[in-house]
């Protein structure tokens, strides 16, 4: 049996954020979010970081609480309409050694009542990044589907994002790869159920579907030009 990290009341919390989107009601309940969020998070983070090594070393589990791996609970509220004060989910991202510098793969997990999922990939890189996907996708057709179509990769993920609506510069409709071609998000998910969350398998569960989307990440980092 493997360690349980997180329970059903990770997802009363959140729940009950939900309906109490305040400051003041959140700073009475620090303590349940301490104990039952942040807490196990970065547990799960700190024990992740030598299985993620063994899949990729140049990928980072940081357990900071601050800075780290797990994403803030409060919201930047500067920009948008939405001026509630706090998130909704629990995020967590292991993102390349290189994240800071350069639009790289990472592997992320969501976790929210009715929204628990697990991704992996590049998410909306700014066009010259994209380009270098898409130039390796052309380059290596065969590489691509390999990391995209294998059993093992398929059993779990699914392709997902946004595509433009016409082909990109420098390539034609009728370019074999050009579905593809259009993508403007290299991501993968795959649904996670909360029983899978609470399990004490999750951590097992985890690492395999990481393993299962390494040839994809691998790809990935090599189009954009960092180690995996």
């Amino acid at each position: 049996m493997g360690t349980r990290y997180f329970t059903p009341k990770l997802f009363a919390f959140l729940n009950d954020l939900a309906d109490n989107n305040d400051r003041q009601w959140f700073k009475a309940h620090q303590a349940d979010y301490e104990q039952h969020v942040r807490e196990p998070a970065l547990d799960f983070i700190n024990d992740f970081s030598q299985r993620l090594a063994k899949i990729s070393p140049h990928f980072v589990a940081d357990s900071r609480k601050v800075g780290g791996s797990l994403f803030r609970i409060q919201r930047d509220t500067r920009f948008g309409k939405d001026k509630t004060p706090y998130k909704l989910n629990t995020g967590l991202q292991f993102r390349h050694e290189r994240g800071k510098d350069v639009h790289v793969p990472g592997f992320y997990i969501n976790i929210q009542p009715g929204e628990n999922f697990m991704g992996l990939g590049i998410w909306r890189p700014e066009s010259k990044v994209a380009y270098a996907v898409r130039e390796r996708m052309a380059e290596d057709p065969t590489g691509w589907k390999k990391a995209v179509s294998g059993k093992r990769f398929t059993d779990v993920f699914t392709l997902e994002g946004d595509s433009l609506v016409r082909p990109p510069k420098g390539y034609d409709a009728d370019h074999p790869m050009i579905e593809d071609l259009k993508r403007k998000d290299f991501i993968a998910s795959t649904k996670l159920s909360q029983k899978d969350i609470t399990s004490d398998s999750f951590m097992a569960m985890f690492t395999d579907n990481c393993k299962r989307g390494a040839p994809f990440m691998r790809f990935l980092c090599e189009a954009v030009g960092v180690p995996f």
